[in-house]
């Protein structure tokens, strides 16, 4: 015969204390990584403060999503990372650790976040993520320039096999990229940890369509190609971080317009030194009415929901969380071979161009796209918010790996 239960089981369960975590990041720009951290943010403000959360910016300067983070109760500390201010950066990276009482520390700078743990050795706190965002080319180009600096990347990497309690990355693809597979990382768990949206914000309906094409003075059956993300430093395709693609993005932008006069584009992101050339490109072209650089975006999900489709080109990425919210927001997708397949969510909505295919056959696989019949917006959009690339979900997974390791 089974025992009576006794009063005290009958107790609920004791809630479980807030985690305190320490981000490090380089500033508060406007990018997929940091893009996620605001919706944490604000999906854990939302729960009840599960997680209290600060963020070191190692750039040491603001960012433009600063106000927002403070305004959802992170508290951000601006601490330069690098040769010059490196007494610096371990002095006040020790002062924020001995006072803050992480149980965890969540580091989004791939190899250099192992030179951070070594600043910080004796104060660290129980769990430590290397958190690998960005395509593994750019590590190579960045570390690569001279033989110092490749060795300072070959030991922050080192140094990550010391001190990481676990390596996750934007997919699984970009931790193989980055060499984590090694067997000096054999012991060191490792998977996949997905930047999550709220697929909410990217449900538009006929109206909002309609609003965006007015805004730039454009017919409301125009097809409206969008390109997310900042611009290369060079226009150059060849250039060693040509990352976006956007110089390309740019001529066959110019090409579409061309070809079809109901194509309009927006080049949604931060300029650089390059914008203008590209400008004065599209300029010569005669085809500036229709092709507007639009600079940093904070609908992005206004803009998502509106497009026809969205043209994705990059050289590599290390997941392309643009190419899910379009899925979220119903919307097809070109995307060059250098993105991913891990981005899928809808397949039908998700095509796939080799990089070295010819600026005709994006064109064309372009304007087809931009026609075609647009497809269940809401059915994706649900399908989106039951993945693992849903907010909900991603901010679970975390709060799981944070609490696996944190003192009770």
């Amino acid at each position: 015969m089974n025992a009576p239960l006794r009063a005290r089981e009958l107790q609920p369960p004791a809630p479980e204390r807030p985690l305190k975590v320490l981000h490090l990041i380089d500033n508060l720009g406007m990018g997929g990584a940091e893009a996620w951290l605001i919706e944490l943010l604000r999906h854990w403000r939302d729960a009840g403060g599960t997680v209290r959360t600060d963020i070191l910016a190692t750039g040491g300067r603001p960012g433009v999503l600063d106000d927002e983070a403070t305004a959802l109760g992170a508290a951000i500390h601006y601490l330069p990372f690098g040769r010059r201010s490196l007494a610096t950066f371990v002095a006040g990276f020790r002062r924020i650790l001995r006072e803050g009482g992480y149980d965890a520390l969540h580091n989004h700078q791939d190899h250099a976040s192992g030179w951070h743990y070594l600043a910080g050795a004796g104060l660290l706190p129980p769990v430590r993520v290397t958190h690998v965002h960005n395509p593994a080319y750019q590590i190579r180009n960045n570390y690569g320039v001279s033989l110092g600096r490749r060795m300072t990347g070959r030991v922050g990497k080192a140094l990550v096999a010391r001190y990481a309690t676990h390596i996750v990355g934007t997919s699984r693809e970009a931790i193989t990229a980055f060499g984590f597979d090694a067997p000096a990382f054999a012991r060191t768990p490792k998977a996949p940890l997905y930047c999550g949206i709220d697929p909410r914000a990217f449900v538009a309906d006929d109206q909002v369509r309609r609003a965006v094409r007015a805004e730039f003075g454009w017919p409301e059956d125009a097809a409206l190609v969008l390109f997310a993300g900042r611009f290369d430093v060079s226009p150059d395709l060849g250039h060693a971080q040509n990352h976006k693609n956007s110089g390309f993005a740019t001529q066959v932008a110019i090409d579409c317009a061309r070809a079809d006069e109901r194509v309009r584009f927006v080049f949604a992101g931060p300029f650089s030194s390059a914008t203008p050339i590209l400008r004065a490109r599209v300029e010569a072209a005669g085809v500036g009415d229709r092709i507007v650089f639009a600079g940093v975006r904070r609908d992005i999900g206004r803009l998502m929901g509106a497009a026809s489709v969205l043209f994705f080109p990059s050289r590599a990425e290390g997941l392309g969380m643009v190419a899910v919210e379009a899925q979220a927001a119903g919307a097809p997708v070109l995307a060059s071979s250098g993105v991913p397949r891990e981005c899928v969510v809808v397949p039908d909505l998700v095509t796939f161009l080799d990089l070295d295919a010819e600026p005709a056959v994006w064109r064309e696989t372009l304007l087809r796209l931009a026609h075609a019949p647009r497809a269940d917006a809401l059915d994706a959009n649900r399908r989106v918010a039951a993945s693992p690339f849903a907010i909900d979900h991603s901010a679970r997974m975390l709060a799981e790996l944070y609490r696996s390791g944190a003192k009770p």
